[in-house]
């Protein structure tokens, strides 16, 4: 049985009642397109990383740019060179440094270099595009556009993801207790106050920018990561399909199947995921991890033969976000184990969409994201994690509950339908910004 501390929520809770999303000083969607303009938008994005991965902020960044497209309005994407072109995009890409032409992901003193290359690149692409709005995601990404929107004299729209020195110190980048520790912190501060508007993906992202940073709350915007509802679905795949893709993963026929996707890393709490994976396949023999994702794969599937659970996880590596859909409907449970506090998850949005039930531990983001319909663990507690997946487990009347109450939440709350009111309404914002201050 789960336990009482962990109870799944009765029956009389459904998915109402949740945080509403806020777009900002004001609740009401502006309408769609530019009343400032008249006309659609030309928006240039700088995007410091190597669009498209599957991952994290790239889903964020193509779903911006696809419900922007559908609604009309004209996107450029500057980005580093590595990456993955996506069909129906103007993805343009910097140089690369010779000596890291395989650079894709994480914190690096190699990224100085690629975001010289980068800042060249959004002056080109500002020079013969035209902007009316630059779009700057990640830290990097709002000081670049900051600097070449004052060149221009455009609105600079950062799109925040999780504190900057923060994340440093999640990937090992950065020491609390170092030298430059003090220097990044001012300088996170000056970026926080260059942009017209911050859109923020949860409520705890919005309180640090508040408390931490001094940012005043008329220039945020909450723009939670939306979900494509439709695409992510739990009727992906008939009961027959699912059987055969399991099988051809290596999932042996009966098991119960515990799904992740993401990045592997430590601030993804993927040691964790293993440790509790342990637990869980010592009392459920007939369970099974699938945890798809990268870097890193190679290092914990070690983990896993050294804890004695080899035969009960798969390891996938990378999987293509078209694909993503087919991989999750084949799991039962859904977790997600990340400690880092400041970044968005926008990993609970999928499986939500997909109806799958959720363990994942009691972070801001996931309360708000979550509320009372999924399992909540203490951060870091690989033991209550594994309990609360065990829990689901004895309880497969409970689990589906769950993940229907999570679908339902997903489709009321968290689609981007949603999403592209609010894109437009910060748009219109920073756009009237500009235009009281150049009246002013």
């Amino acid at each position: 049985m789960i336990p009482q501390s962990l109870s799944l929520p009765s029956s009389s809770q459904g998915t109402r009642g949740t945080t509403p999303v806020s777009t900002g000083a004001s609740d009401a969607v502006r309408p769609i397109g530019s009343p400032a303009l008249g006309r659609p938008l030309r928006i240039l994005m700088v995007a410091p990383t190597s669009f498209f991965l599957d991952y994290g902020c790239h889903v964020r960044i193509l779903e911006e740019a696809r419900v922007l497209l559908g609604r009309g309005q004209q996107v450029r994407i500057v980005t580093y060179a590595n990456g993955q072109d996506m069909a129906g995009l103007d993805i343009r890409r910097c140089l690369t440094i010779p000596w890291r032409r395989d650079f894709e992901v994480g914190s690096s003193r190699h990224k100085l270099g690629l975001d010289l290359f980068l800042s060249a690149a959004v002056l080109r692409a500002a020079w013969s595009f035209r902007p009316d709005i630059i779009h700057g995601h990640l830290h990097e990404g709002a000081l670049i556009g900051g600097a070449v929107a004052r060149v221009f004299n455009k609105p600079l729209v950062f799109d925040f993801q999780g504190s900057l020195t923060g994340e440093m110190v999640d990937h090992g980048f950065l020491r609390r207790d170092g030298r430059v520790y003090g220097p990044m912190r001012r300088l996170e501060r000056l970026i926080d106050h260059l942009p017209s508007v911050i859109m923020h993906s949860s409520q705890n992202a919005a309180e640090h920018l508040r408390q931490d940073f001094g940012v005043p709350q008329r220039r945020l915007f909450s723009l939670p990561d939306f979900v494509n509802t439709a695409v992510f679905r739990p009727d992906v795949l008939t009961a027959s399909e699912r059987e055969a893709e399991r099988a051809t993963l290596g999932i042996p026929p009966g098991r119960q199947v515990i799904a992740y996707l993401g990045l592997l890393a430590r601030h993804q709490g993927t040691d964790l995921l293993m440790e509790a994976a342990r637990q869980v396949v010592a009392a459920r023999p007939d369970s099974h991890f699938l945890v798809m994702g990268f870097p890193g794969m190679d290092q914990y599937a070690a983990q896993a033969a050294a804890l004695g659970i080899a035969g009960h996880v798969t390891f996938t590596g990378r999987v293509p976000y078209a694909l993503a859909p087919r991989r999750l409907a084949l799991g039962d449970i859904a977790v997600a184990p990340k400690i880092a506090e400041t970044e968005g998850s926008g990993k609970l949005m999928n499986y939500m969409a997909m109806g799958l039930p959720t363990v994942a531990f009691d972070l801001p983001v996931c309360r708000e994201y979550l509320g009372e319909s999924a399992l909540r663990v203490p951060p870091g507690d690989a033991g209550g994690f594994a309990a609360a997946i065990l829990g689901l487990l004895a309880d497969p009347q409970g689990a589906a509950t769950m993940g229907r109450r999570l679908r339902l939440r997903a489709v009321e709350s968290y689609d981007w339908s949603r999403g592209g009111d609010i894109l437009m309404a910060a748009y219109d914002s920073a756009l009237r910004s500009r235009s009281l201050k150049a009246a002013a």
